[in-house]
């Protein structure tokens, strides 16, 4: 295409390089916009026609040919042409085939600064309400195995060494609670997206007399942006949502990988299911957790493309420049990845088997030297004597009850208190018939739980 044939052509009178016109052109990419785009065109011919820009006539021949464009884009049938730049770029000249001499006043008082931004704005809105709604179910999965399996028990592990016996519910919910804050933080982002920059121009505003607040309302925006040059270069809403995608997928990805230890014949808590594992083309007897692999690889990409859009941002002078075209690559590559982690890690929580006695066979006394301790303190002890007192004896053997009736701890300890103590041993103990002791909100009994 001629450089004169191009949005921005009129003052070139050589050829763009073929390098600089292939990293330039981004239709590949945000074609994904067209709905948003035709959307803020609609309404941005409305507000001409408000103020004069537009008759009425030619008002109703960009809306609709606006709208055929639009029916090419759902249908597939959209041709993109080599001289398409990027989506404004394709929408424009498909809409001057379609319906002639109109098309060219729609730019008016317009730049693609400001339109870009709109589009980015109004996709963001809607795939995080896609999103959000991906991990309320899974949340929800969670929160149903928790309370269909709050009976089984197991070790809870911190160092990754065996702790203290909790409940596989309070393992579960663990998660539950961390993705519900996810889905809170990144569905706060809608507030942050609730300005319209549409009549920013380029940077120094819009010389016509657009109402700005009607078009925003329009839009579905409850209000504008301030300053144009700030509206146009922003692109902070763009690196948080990059920021949160991080997040979920770090902890999606520590989630995988319990679960990945959990069902390897070391420790045998679960089993993947068929479904969502895979098998090896040499060892026949493999039975791999590849769903889980993946989200666990999927979530340390998105931290990539997050640090890698920062470092964009961190180079740019103010207001718009080309560096900004890349958060685009960055924003929809990581939401495709993340609503796939998502969607897959809620059918591997759903379908996988829980295998409840290797769960509460893995629970030994010695993971009662807490509880122990504690009882202790209850009975009058002093906590660091009682921690060094259960510490000595962690396999809460029978040497315990001698060490009480010598008489070393006096006053509160009775010998019917160190008979009870001996209670211990039976891994029922620390998690049921403690559970009185365990009545924080925030812990691992029933009372706890429910």
């Amino acid at each position: 295409m001629a450089e004169g044939k191009k949005l921005w052509g009129g003052r070139f009178s050589t050829p763009i390089d073929p390098l600089l016109e292939k990293l330039n052109r981004s239709i590949d990419l945000d074609k994904r916009l067209y709905k948003e785009d035709i959307q803020g065109s609609k309404m941005y011919a409305e507000s001409l026609k408000v103020i004069g820009m537009l008759t009425d006539y030619e008002c109703k021949q960009i809306i609709k040919g606006l709208d055929k464009v639009k029916e090419e884009w759902d249908s597939d049938k959209f041709d993109i042409k080599s001289s398409d730049e990027d989506i404004h770029t394709a929408n424009e000249r498909r809409l001057k085939e379609l319906i002639g001499e109109p098309a060219t006043k729609l730019h008016v008082g317009r730049s693609r600064n400001d339109q870009v931004i709109t589009d980015m704005k109004l996709w963001m809105r809607s795939s995080i309400t896609e999103l959000s709604s991906n991990l309320r179910s899974l949340v929800k999965t969670l929160v149903t195995r928790a309370d269909r399996e709050i009976d089984v028990k197991m070790p809870g592990y911190t160092h990754l060494q065996r702790a203290q016996p909790v409940r596989w519910s309070h393992y579960l919910l663990s998660y539950a609670w961390t993705l519900k804050n996810d889905h809170d933080s990144i569905t706060n982002l809608l507030d942050k997206l609730g300005a319209s920059p549409l009549g920013s121009g380029a940077l120094a505003g819009n010389p016509f007399p657009i109402d700005r607040e009607a078009l925003a309302h329009k839009l579905g925006f409850n209000s504008v942006t301030k300053n144009s040059m700030q509206a146009v270069g922003d692109r902070d809403f763009c690196a948080e949502f990059l920021f949160y995608s991080s997040m979920i997928g770090i902890h999606l990805s520590r989630l995988a990988e319990d679960l990945i230890l959990y069902s390897t014949k070391e420790f045998g808590f679960v089993t993947i299911s068929e479904s969502h594992s895979t098998g090896s083309s040499l060892m026949p007897q493999k039975r791999n957790p590849d769903s889980l692999e993946l989200i666990r690889g999927i979530g340390g990409s998105l931290t990539g493309q997050c640090c890698g859009f920062l470092t964009v941002l961190k180079g740019t002078p103010s207001t718009y420049n080309k560096d900004l075209q890349c958060d685009k690559e960055a924003v929809f590559s990581s939401y495709d990845k993340l609503m796939s982690i998502v969607q897959l890690s809620e059918g591997t929580v759903r379908t996988l088997h829980l295998n409840s006695e290797k769960c509460e066979a893995a629970l030994s006394t010695d993971m009662l030297a807490t509880d122990l301790a504690y009882y202790l303190v209850r009975k009058g002890v002093a906590f660091r004597d009682a921690h060094g007192l259960a510490g000595t004896n962690r396999v809460c053997n029978i040497s315990l009850f001698f060490i009480c009736l010598s008489g070393r701890f006096v006053g509160p300890l009775s010998v019917s208190h160190c008979r009870n103590i001996l209670k211990v041993r039976y891994r029922s103990f620390s998690v049921n018939h403690v559970s009185h002791f365990r009545l924080s909100i925030s812990l691992t009994a029933n009372a706890a739980l429910l």
